[in-house]
């Protein structure tokens, strides 16, 4: 019987499952778990189940012991786990890709909804009990049908994407680095081109790129203003994609028209600038927030973890 850690507070189906193989130790409140507390519970793991709130360094590695095996991550992007330490070390790593396609995709989708037709700034007006009234010209918003919708990162979120945004009328550009197989191309209508050409001719630019050193800051000060005026910006992707100070003076300056966030540069903390813009809609990273999803992450992960102990491959390995 193995010793397994459980970072977070998970659907208990997850943890119910492990347990029912292995000695599991599971945090068991919605709040994160302090970094000292952390350290000691994963002393003498065999497996770690982790949340993207937890950072699995080589202190944690170091921490947990050699016996340690995986590390299980109940996400999609694993940018909080140092792969390389892992490895060096003989730790499986795996994470929980497919089951959250749909509902972060809805989520993209949403947020190019509200950011282009004001939605936030709409629903402010109504909270705030100021006085409104119904004009021609009263909050006028930008419809979808026939614009560019430019996709970084056309993997399965960006394509579900596509797939929504197609359905409202609009067209559809990507950059990717391996162009999409024919029969997928076809059925988008997407065409695939470099990134400056994608942000200088799309209407609206969508992030579905995964986090890494090479993504960091992708979208800067000098690509921002390479974007049309009248182009907004939407990421559910990673917070650090984005420089959000340069966002903040995009939108400020008028250099674009607007963006949705759905994620952030140092969650839970938001620059402050974001905060009083009207042109930005901001939600606390609900991409995967619904109850079928976040169940099917845990479960999923769960999965990954007990085939690692039992020794066999595991369905979503990273690297």
């Amino acid at each position: 019987m193995a010793r397994v850690v459980v970072t977070g507070k998970v659907p208990a189906v997850a943890v119910e499952r492990l347990r029912a193989a292995h000695d599991v130790d599971a945090w068991d409140s919605e709040s994160p778990i302090a970094r000292g507390e952390l350290l000691s519970r994963v002393q003498g793991a065999d497996a770690v189940v982790s949340l993207l709130t937890e950072r699995v360094d080589a202190e944690l590695l170091d921490a947990a012991g050699p016996q340690l095996r995986v590390v299980s991550n109940v996400a999609v992007g694993y940018n909080n786990i140092d792969v390389p330490a892992c490895a060096a070390r003989g730790v499986r790593v795996t994470n929980t890709p497919g089951v959250l396609t749909d509902a972060t995709a809805d989520i993209a989708m949403a947020l190019i909804l509200m950011v282009t037709r004001r939605l936030g700034e709409g629903e402010r007006v109504i909270r705030s009990r100021r006085p409104w009234q119904w004009g021609m010209f009263y909050m006028l918003g930008t419809g979808l049908q026939g614009r560019r919708l430019g996709i970084v990162g056309m993997g399965q979120i960006g394509a579900a994407t596509a797939r929504r945004a197609r359905s409202f009328g609009m067209e559809i550009a990507y950059t990717k680095r391996t162009p999409l197989d024919g029969p997928t191309a076809a059925e988008l209508g997407a065409v695939h081109v470099g990134l400056d050409e994608l942000l200088a001719t799309s209407d609206v630019v969508s992030l579905h790129c995964p986090y890494s050193p090479e993504t960091h800051h992708l979208i800067d000060a000098a690509r921002l203003s390479s974007m049309r005026r009248s182009a907004y910006l939407v990421n559910t992707a990673r917070g650090p994609v984005v420089d959000e100070a340069a966002l903040v003076d995009a939108l400020r300056a008028g250099t674009i028209a607007g963006a949705g966030l759905d994620v952030f540069e140092r969650e839970p903390e938001v620059h402050e600038g974001l905060l009083g813009l009207d042109n930005a809609v901001l939600i606390p990273h609900l991409g995967s927030a619904t109850v079928e999803t976040r169940t099917a992450m845990a479960d999923l992960a769960a999965t990954n973890c007990l085939a690692v102990l039992d020794g066999r491959e595991p369905p979503n390995p990273v690297g």
